[in-house]
């Protein structure tokens, strides 16, 4: 491959297949807690600012703000992680993150202004940014060439279903009850932790003298730069889907003149329900298939064409709506079989600093997709303004994907120079 250089000769470890197991457990796991907290903030937004004493007219942009901030956490801890990840281990960031995540949470419990709230959520998302990076890496690592993909379908399914706890958790429990539920399973995650071995080809790379986890890198090479840019391209709809038409429900069915009041906890949980289905069913179609490229683009046309369906219906229902949002978490489903494809596409010196920011820039770009449609909306109505965002972000996508690489067979023992 140019630029890279083989790892040949690196030795085998004892007990492969234990360690394969127990990586993927602990990867899922992170995976959990990490889309548990994201999505409790967005069920919990409305109670928490009113709990805070935000005015209602006030707690749309108040909420975006910290969905800002938050997000704000997730890029700079993603580049942070990342970049540890390369020059420290895998297994590093899998304690790190969970931790800072953990008092991040708690914390949140604690507090009695807007300020102090935006303070918590950005240490949250300092700490949730090294956990699904890290532990694609990992466990992409370990697992043979071709069955990684069974390894992320398992991450996603245990992942996800965070998804569809975080709904109930935040409308059965109290705010700050729901946020210390959240701390207390990172850190009973932490013990488990403990046992997770690092990855092979991380350890012979260590022993080398080579750059590792050096950002500049990215830029050193115009196609290894344009590499990353495009697979981060390839996830910005999943973030649109979610920060925008999920995070934004009660204000985006309103705009869509649905007939009643739509709530983000059961919109929410239809969407990660089909969310599970989705990165399940990606990450066995890729092997069945063959293919990482050839799944993401199917999953794109079909979140693309349930974007279209939504925004385009005339007279939608609550219960239309909700219905919707099923097959808007399948198509948003190819999630973890895109950091994978990323993961895959950069030698190991420099794979968990690109699988970490990329999946978390990913989650950022939701500040500038939210930017440009709440500045589209006075012009263009909600429905507009979601449908042109959704269509740049859809059709960027699949252009990335097209001109992305195939990863699925590539052996992952090589450098990147």
């Amino acid at each position: 491959m140019t630029g890279s250089a083989s790892l040949q000769g690196s030795a085998p470890v004892s007990g492969l297949r234990a360690a394969m197991v127990l990586a993927v457990a602990v990867a899922a796991l992170g995976y959990f807690v990490d889309v548990f907290d994201i999505l409790l903030f967005s069920v919990v937004r409305v109670a928490s600012l009113r709990d805070l004493g935000v005015p209602p007219g006030e707690q749309l942009g108040t909420g975006l703000t910290l969905l800002s901030i938050q997000n704000a956490g997730l890029m700079i801890g993603g580049i942070l992680f990342g970049i540890y990840g390369d020059r420290s281990g895998r297994r590093s960031v899998l304690f790190g993150s969970i931790l800072l995540y953990s008092l991040g949470n708690l914390a949140n419990a604690l507090v009695h202004s807007v300020p102090a709230y935006a303070a918590c959520r950005f240490v949250a998302g300092l700490g949730l940014a090294g956990e699904l990076g890290a532990g694609v890496t990992l466990v992409s690592e370990l697992m043979p060439t071709r069955k990684r993909g069974y390894g992320t379908a398992i991450i996603a399914s245990v992942g996800l279903a965070g998804g569809l706890v975080a709904p109930w958790v935040g409308t059965s429990l109290p705010w700050r009850t729901a946020y210390v539920v959240g701390g207390v399973a990172g850190l009973t995650l932490l013990g488990l932790r403990l046992a997770v071995h690092e990855s092979p080809l991380f350890r012979s790379v260590e022993k080398r003298s080579v750059p590792r986890g050096n950002l500049l890198m990215l830029f050193g090479s115009r196609a290894r730069l344009w590499r990353y840019l495009r697979a981060f391209l390839t996830g910005l709809p999943i973030w649109y889907a979610i920060g925008i038409l999920i995070s934004l429900a009660p204000e985006v069915g309103k705009g869509l003149g649905v007939s009643a009041p739509i709530a983000v906890a059961p919109a929410l949980f239809n969407m990660y329900l089909g969310f599970v289905v989705g990165d399940i069913s990606s990450g066995l179609l890729s092997q069945a298939l063959r293919s990482r490229r050839a799944v993401m683009l199917i999953y794109l046309v079909l979140l693309g064409g349930t974007v279209w369906t939504m925004l385009g219906w005339t007279g939608l229902s609550p219960s239309t709506f909700y219905a919707l949002c099923i097959p808007l978490g399948i198509g948003a489903g190819y999630w973890v079989l895109f950091v994978t494809s990323a993961a895959e596409q950069f030698g190991t010196n420099l794979r968990a600093t690109v699988a970490t920011s990329i999946s978390n820039l990913v989650r950022g770009a939701i500040i500038p997709i939210a930017a440009l449609f709440h500045a589209l909306v006075p012009s263009l109505g909600i429905r507009g303004s979601a449908g042109v965002v959704g269509a740049v972000c859809v059709g960027v996508a699949i252009a990335a994907v097209l001109g992305s690489p195939e990863t699925f067979d590539r052996d992952l023992d090589y450098l990147e120079t």
